[in-house]
């Protein structure tokens, strides 16, 4: 693996283009770099090809013009210190909230370790988003918020420099998606991973973001550092920027 310096990004996206057969491109030269350790926040309406480029740099897609590096390597597949997290927990409801954390450590893709490495692992995980008590239950005897944790303790588990976030919160209610929040920045914080955040939503964004980025005509259109405090003036640039985007977006769906 090459050697990367503190200085030089986790990951870098330059040029990158996709599109799907007959269709504008949803992916139009676009220019991204996550530092190592921050968390950056990826906002768009809807259909504007957040999701598609999450895929993309995550390595489960791949681009069809530009280059793509994750530790000064070319992305080509999922990367093994990288991790995603998605809308839905998608546990394996035969399997112990254990056994879901510790699923995938032992794929051919995957470093290897021993049995005792991947036990370790799995405890210090469970740990980390609070459910140690949990281990030994099944996911149906778990909450929307419980679930949502042991998937996020499944991606810890895989040691990840970066974790890939699409929506992960927004299904749930309000004071449980509000302690997620403050969940990921405490744990990612803590296991100095990066985090690129795919959301909907302006407030958790700043809440949890370093940087945010608005995403438009396939490309990044806007960046906003998000400061420790006073935030309002922020706020209400990106939604003026949201607003701008939506507008946009329905002319030239008319025009076509």
């Amino acid at each position: 693996m090459s050697a990367v310096s503190d200085e030089a990004p986790l990951l870098q996206a330059e040029q990158l283009g996709f599109s799907y057969p007959s269709r504008p491109a949803i992916v139009d030269r676009l220019d991204l770099s996550l530092q190592k350790r921050e968390i950056v926040a990826l906002l768009g309406g809807s259909g504007c090809g957040k999701s598609s480029l999450l895929r993309i740099l995550s390595g489960l897609a791949s681009p069809q013009r530009g280059t793509l590096r994750f530790l000064g390597e070319p992305v080509r597949q999922p990367h093994p210190r990288s991790a995603l997290l998605f809308q839905q927990p998608s546990l394996l409801p035969w399997l112990k909230v254990d056994a879901n954390v510790a699923f995938g450590l032992d794929f051919e893709h995957q470093p290897r370790t021993t049995a005792t490495e991947r036990e370790a692992r799995t405890r210090e995980a469970l740990a980390a988003v609070g459910l140690s008590s949990s281990a030994g239950q099944y996911p149906a005897q778990l909450s929307g918020g419980m679930a949502q944790r042991v998937a996020l303790a499944r991606a810890l588990a895989r040691q990840p420099l970066l974790l890939f976030a699409d929506e992960p919160f927004s299904a749930l209610d309000a004071i449980t998606r509000a302690e997620m929040q403050a969940l990921l920045v405490d744990v990612v914080h803590r296991w100095q991973s990066a985090v690129l955040l795919v959301t909907h939503d302006i407030d958790e964004a700043l809440r949890v973001a370093d940087r945010v980025l608005l995403m438009g005509h396939g490309r990044i259109t806007n960046e906003w550092a998000v400061p420790a405090a006073g935030v309002e003036a922020i706020r209400a640039e990106i939604h003026a920027a949201l607003q701008d985007r939506h507008v946009e977006r329905s002319l030239t769906n008319h025009l076509h």
